[in-house]
């Protein structure tokens, strides 16, 4: 198995784009999910809620972030552990993102927000990770130190081609049109091995980084979104839920896999070899 494509989401739920390696942080990915959408309470935002969301490009430079749409122009913001000249320090504002609350994050301004607020139509604000940022990883996978940013559940959102296109076998079997990839919005994306591989290895060595399996993610009405135009169709969701359901809770199912980067630095490559590891905790190289 071998890396083959890897991802980064600057602000949840808006566009990501590809990317030919990635670092990592304590976090996760570097410059993945650092940014956050809120409405007036702290609470956070998603396609979920506004599939417009999806028609918003995201743009990272060492030191910024542009968000950027069709027929409404961009906007620039400084990133938080690099904040460009005249960016100053931001106010903490208290968020919600499930079952953390009271999570501290920085408020990125009025500019941002009224560029946002304009485009979807829905008044909110952009929150940024600061230096009094802290949240733990609940997975019951987790171990003392595991943090991570803004994504839903874990760190790392690992996806493999072959279990795409077995999923889209069957859809094309109930009468549907493929998806693509982008609907799961994964951060890594495995080449080779049996479909669904990515549910049941402990964990994943890539070089000198260590991941560990923090169980299958259930989907959500994102998957049906479009992730150019904001539409919404019935697929893949009709489909998973013929076969993919969890057994405990017939209401969810289940598409990718959640990962915790039990490696706290390194680097991942497009074509780097994946080697499953037999155990949750690892130690190669050194790297943690």
């Amino acid at each position: 198995m071998r890396v083959s494509g890897l991802f980064l989401y600057p602000v949840k739920s808006l566009r990501g784009f590809a990317v030919p390696a990635a670092d990592l942080d304590d976090l996760g990915f570097v410059g993945d999910r650092r940014f956050m959408l809120v409405d007036g309470t702290g609470k956070f935002l998603t396609q979920r809620q506004l599939p417009r969301m999806a028609q918003i490009s995201t743009a990272l430079t060492a030191s910024t972030l542009t968000l950027s749409a069709d027929h409404h122009g961009s906007i620039t913001v400084g990133r938080a552990s690099c904040p460009t000249v005249g960016d100053e320090p931001r106010p903490t504002i208290s968020v919600t993102i499930w079952k953390h609350e009271g999570l501290q994050a920085e408020d990125c301004g009025d500019g941002p927000a009224a560029w946002l607020s304009s485009f979807l139509d829905f008044k909110c604000r952009l929150v940024r990770i600061g230096e009094k940022f802290r949240r733990p990883v609940l997975k019951s996978a987790a171990q003392p130190g595991d943090r991570f940013a803004f994504a839903d559940g874990a760190p790392v959102l690992v996806a493999s081609e072959a279990s795409l296109a077995a999923l889209n076998d069957r859809i094309l079997e109930n009468g549907g049109e493929p998806v693509p990839m982008d609907r799961f919005r994964p951060n890594l994306v495995i080449a080779g091995g049996p479909a669904f591989a990515e549910d049941d290895a402990p964990g994943l060595r890539i070089g000198q980084v260590v991941l560990r399996n923090a169980g299958k993610s259930i989907r959500c009405a994102i998957t049906t979104t479009d992730q150019f135009t904001g539409g919404r169709g019935k697929e893949p969701l009709r489909t998973l839920a013929t076969f993919r359901r969890e057994p405990d809770d017939p209401t969810a199912v289940t598409f990718a896999t959640n990962y915790i980067n039990e490696s706290k630095r390194g680097a991942i490559r497009l074509g780097d070899e994946i080697v499953p590891t037999q155990a949750g905790l690892v130690t190669v190289g050194g790297a943690r």
